[in-house]
């Protein structure tokens, strides 16, 4: 198997495992711990982090049936890379109280949005 489906199928399966682990912890562990808008917000990190590991584990399987899919090799780097700014911060915000980290998070989102993009003009061109 090429190195860049099976980077992005790995990745894209690990981080939905950590989106399911961290979206159970939110459910039980923070559910008493955190005020209502802090716990939105990580939910709102959980949520987009197994959007993105699904679409990491997308371009891993498009890849892999259109191997010459210009823009490809950049995908899992932009959705994993997205992902752990994104998400990474609405964490870091809910659990710390730290209203900078809410300054982080659109960059996480540019970059989610270039993979998007990316990925749309990827299977224009193809």
């Amino acid at each position: 198997m090429n190195v860049l489906p099976r980077y992005s199928l790995v990745l894209g399966s690990f981080s939905a495992g950590l989106a399911v682990a961290f979206g159970a912890f939110g459910a039980h562990a923070l559910k008493t711990r955190l005020e209502p808008a802090l716990l939105v917000i990580f939910e709102t990190g959980v949520r987009y982090q197994m959007y993105h590991a699904l679409a990491l584990l997308f371009t891993g399987l498009l890849y892999l049936r259109e191997p010459q899919l210009t823009g490809g090799r950049y995908l899992p780097v932009l959705f994993g890379l997205g992902s752990l700014i994104f998400s990474g911060s609405l964490y870091l915000l809910a659990l710390t109280g730290v209203r900078t980290w809410g300054a982080v998070t659109p960059v996480g989102g540019v970059i989610l949005l270039l993979g998007w993009l990316t990925l749309t003009v990827s299977l224009l061109k193809s």
